[in-house]
């Protein structure tokens, strides 16, 4: 079991996630609704503009091993596939609302759940216990929960005259999420916080910059640019960038999977918003799910996974260049969740000694 301290934090950490993904769905709502500006590429465009600023940059002054073109030469190609999934998942969530209906949206983007469990479990070799399922059908139960209270509160936007077609959107998105969320563990454990954000500033910048010339110029110029819609520019990409800034030492905290369960609560927060800036019905179902979800993810986060390796010898996250390690002659080694820093890449194997 993990501290309470610890608990508390895994917890608080994930819900500053869900507030700044509540800042983003409220400026979102106000430059589509109130500006009439449907400019999801454009709005992407900005944050990975802005990790390019900062993150791509710092890669750039660096020496050695970490400057920004040792590592293009190294694993350009994973990282312009990662850009392009994380682009993509945006995308096709985004564009889903123009088919089917806010509730379809919001059941099936747990989808992303279940695909980081399965990556996390084949890839990242994480193992799971009774009391994380539990943990994780609490949550589904507090976002089917949240979904019937928006069904009986007449809360389902969107006409969904092309259901089946924005389902199918939505769930590709959900994987896409899924596969950048569990790729972003591994390099963020692996590697480092400042290599994943200035690639994928790098590589989604370029991306996202030809998809918005291709899709979205025409959109871009019929904005009726003033000093709110501006503010509002500006408040999308502060919280969009905190968001991608503050999810890496999130998940390198706790994991992906946590991570994305404590989302769940990011529409809950809107809801809330809404009440007092949009005047949403109001339903005793909300509260109950927004509990329900928090009930779940204390759950989840009371105790920790383990990997199926000994992290000593597991390749993934070994530094090669650390100290002999002596490893006990009888006894069975207890799983853990720590994980070694990746050294600097070589060809030769860490040294085990068995007394």
């Amino acid at each position: 079991m993990r501290g309470r301290k610890d608990l508390l934090l895994s917890v608080a950490l994930g819900q500053v996630l869900s507030l700044l993904i509540c800042g983003i769905g409220l400026t979102s709502k106000y430059l589509s609704e109130d500006f009439h500006a449907n400019t999801p590429v454009f709005q992407s465009f900005l944050n990975y503009i802005l990790l390019f600023l900062v993150y791509t940059t710092t890669l750039a002054v660096r020496q050695g091993e970490e400057n920004l073109l040792a590592i293009l030469k190294r694993r350009w190609w994973k990282y312009m596939i990662l850009g392009i999934i994380d682009i993509e998942a945006n995308y096709l969530v985004v564009k889903a609302y123009q088919y089917t209906t806010l509730t379809s949206v919001q059941l099936l983007d747990c989808f992303v759940i279940p695909v980081v469990i399965l990556l996390s479990w084949f890839f990242l070799l994480v193992r799971y216990k009774a009391v994380h399922f539990i943990g994780i059908v609490v949550c589904i139960l507090g976002m089917g929960c949240m979904a019937g209270a928006d069904v009986l509160v007449g809360r389902q936007q969107g006409a969904g005259e092309n259901k089946l077609i924005g389902d199918l959107l939505v769930l590709g998105g959900a994987t896409l999420y899924g596969i950048s969320n569990v790729c972003e563990e591994y390099i963020v454990r692996n590697l480092s916080r400042v290599e994943f954000l200035g690639m994928i500033g790098l590589f989604g910048s370029f991306f996202s910059g030809i998809q918005l010339a291709i899709m979205e110029h025409k959109e871009l110029l019929k904005v009726p640019w003033d000093w709110q819609i501006g503010l509002l520019y500006v408040g999308f990409s502060a919280c969009m960038f905190g968001l991608y800034s503050f999810m890496p030492v999130v998940i390198k905290k706790t994991s992906a999977t946590a991570v994305n369960l404590s989302l769940l609560t990011a529409d809950l927060y809107s809801l809330f918003c809404g009440l007092f800036l949009f005047h949403y019905k109001f339903s005793g179902l909300y509260l109950l799910s927004f509990f329900t979800i928090l009930v779940g993810l204390v759950l989840y986060s009371s105790t920790s996974t383990y990997v199926a390796q000994d992290p000593r010898v597991y390749k993934q996250f070994r530094n090669p260049s650390g100290p002999v390690v002596d490893l006990p002659a009888t006894g069975q080694l207890e799983p853990s969740v720590t994980y070694t820093s990746l050294g600097q890449e070589t060809e030769e194997e860490p040294h085990v000694r068995v007394a």
